[in-house]
């Protein structure tokens, strides 16, 4: 077992802006600047594992994974810091 951080922020009601605000929130954080990926790997951090919840959906559902017939997953989105 070990610790995990949950961080909930609230994104308004527009699914289509919400799943933008997350893509673009995970890359400035994680991908777009070197020095941050460098200074999370030294804290031993390779991997960060995320979702995009519905307050209004019981299933721990993520919408950034979603079929083309609508049908939403309950796997993470995982992110490889490299």
């Amino acid at each position: 077992m070990s610790y995990r951080l949950y961080i909930d922020i609230p994104l308004g009601s527009d699914e289509k802006e919400a799943v933008n605000t997350v893509n673009n929130l995970m890359r400035w954080c994680f991908s777009d600047d070197r020095h941050q990926v460098d200074k999370m790997k030294l804290h031993g951090v390779s991997q960060v594992n995320y979702r995009l919840g519905y307050d209004e959906d019981r299933q721990k559902s993520n919408y950034l994974d979603k079929n083309e017939n609508g049908h939403v997953s309950n796997k993470k989105t995982k992110m490889k810091l490299v």
